[in-house]
């Protein structure tokens, strides 16, 4: 059985953290009904205790026990959402060695997180990932939760990630990157995305892009939906998408619902890792089969059902529009319409009692819709999972390799040239031991050249012809 080490660094990184490992114990506790250490838990959870393999699932599959122990390493620069962490239901589920806190944070600089916390504490790190890999049997995946706003999340996420790669090398890295808003209440968030893009671009495997306000029109969306009187539409009002009150303690508060969409995404690409499906994917299988090129391993991904509407009421069509969901702006955790820009690889991870042609067929139904780059026409990767989200009788996750992404990072560099033109702020960098100005100039460059390579591909699309008829497979 292969594991994965889920490292949660800053105050969102932490937040979203506490979110997935709560839903992932309900969904245990939901399969599991005895509460038995088995060999699903086993893939993110290791058993203290083995001769007490007993679970008090009552509170929503936190073991009262504390048996079952997430692999997993916390940090944070400011101690107190990972306090909340250890006053709320889940304290008994992380180890307390695993945990790695300051007091003063980082004080939303880059340089700061990433040189001055990540040079004071970069033995510890480096102690505490070990340990986490040495209780895996078999490693097959980092995952690093992290936002790109703030100075933790940005900064030391970030040189976490670096270590990640100098300790285990050929251990898949797979990062989900919390994009600020054009909004951002932090001044500074344009320099912290834009440095710690530079990081991502150069040494992680897999990005998921996820974006603040692309949660937030979903989290609005859903309330209007729910309080509407519009006959025909139906939320969810307990769908684990955006409500449970999961492991922090207190009442829930409205980034809540938007972590909670953030735990799904988790929850879904983890799904063949922890359940048995007739068509499951590894997780480094997702780097090998939708990154043709090392640089371009931005994702996008879409997550479906997140709306219910009643009136596709029959099977059939209510599981080819979940399909047609997945494609659909409204369901992107990013501002971004992947139909009006290029696929170079797509991945479809589906939960539930889904067969083979049920994707198949939809694949060829929207096909000619999606236009993908000439050499990889047949660039699709499935996964089939048998065990639904709780709550729901079959999701789907796409993870698209899209240049969809280019406006997102377009907007990015006009933000942060706004701010970098005037030199505004930059002293606050400056003054950090090891920063340069050089720094700025380097990770500006990458995001030109990133941009350009995406340019470069859309070039491409108008040389498509996405209206040419299509060989059909036979069925």
């Amino acid at each position: 059985m292969t594991q994965s080490v889920v490292v949660q660094v800053g105050q969102c990184g932490n937040q979203v953290g506490c979110r997935f490992w709560d839903l992932a114990l309900r969904e245990h506790a939901h399969v599991n009904k005895r509460g038995l250490y088995d060999e699903a838990l086993s893939s993110f959870f290791r058993n203290v205790d083995s001769s007490t393999q007993n679970a008090g699932h009552s509170d929503g599959g936190v073991n009262s026990k504390g048996c079952f122990i997430a692999v997993a390493v916390l940090v944070d620069m400011e101690e107190g959402v990972v306090n909340q962490i250890l006053q709320g239901p889940l304290r008994e589920v992380f180890d307390s060695t695993q945990l790695l806190t300051d007091v003063s944070g980082s004080g939303n600089n880059w340089a700061v997180g990433n040189m001055t916390y990540g040079s004071a504490y970069r033995e510890k790190i480096v102690d505490k990932l070990r340990k986490a890999a040495e209780q895996c049997d078999c490693l097959q995946c980092f995952f690093l939760i992290h936002s790109m706003g703030g100075g933790t999340g940005s900064g030391l996420g970030t040189r976490v990630l670096s270590l990640l790669e100098e300790e285990f090398p050929e251990v898949c890295r797979i990062i989900t990157s919390i994009y600020p808003s054009a909004e951002d209440d932090v001044i500074t968030s344009p320099y912290n995305s834009v440095l710690a893009m530079n990081k991502l671009t150069e040494h992680a495997d897999c990005v998921l892009l996820v974006e603040n306000q692309s949660l937030v029109d979903i989290v609005n969306k859903i309330k209007i939906m729910s309080h509407g009187t519009k006959p025909g539409l139906i939320i969810k009002r307990n769908s684990t998408v955006t409500s449970g009150q999961g492991g922090l303690s207190g009442a829930e508060k409205p980034f809540d619902a938007m972590n909670n969409i953030v735990a799904n995404l988790l929850l879904n690409i983890t799904s063949s890792a922890r359940f048995e499906g007739s068509l499951n994917m590894d997780l480094n299988e997702i780097a090998m089969n939708l990154v043709p090129f090392p640089r371009l391993h931005y994702l996008v991904p879409s997550l479906t059902p997140l709306y219910t509407l009643a009136d596709i009421n029959v099977p059939t069509r209510r599981l080819d529009q979940m399909f047609s969901d997945a494609f659909s702006k409204d369901h992107q955790l990013i501002q971004a319409d992947p139909k009006h820009s290029l696929y170079l690889a797509c991945a479809l991870m589906v939960r539930g009692n889904v067969q083979v042609s049920d994707v198949r067929r939809n694949i060829e139904r929207l096909r000619p819709s999606l236009p993908f780059v000439s050499w990889n026409q047949e660039g699709w990767k499935t996964s089939l999972c048998s065990v639904p989200p709780v709550g729901h009788s079959h999701s789907l996750l796409a993870l698209a390799n899209n240049t969809c992404v280019k406006p997102t990072f377009m907007e990015l560099r006009e933000r942060f040239t706004k701010l970098y033109r005037k030199k505004a702020h930059l002293h606050h960098y400056l003054h950090v031991e090891g920063m340069e100005q050089s720094f700025f100039s380097e990770a500006i460059a990458s995001l030109n050249s990133l941009i350009e390579e995406y340019h470069h591909l859309d070039a491409t699309k108008a040389r498509l012809m996405p209206d040419a008829p299509r060989l059909s497979i036979a069925r």
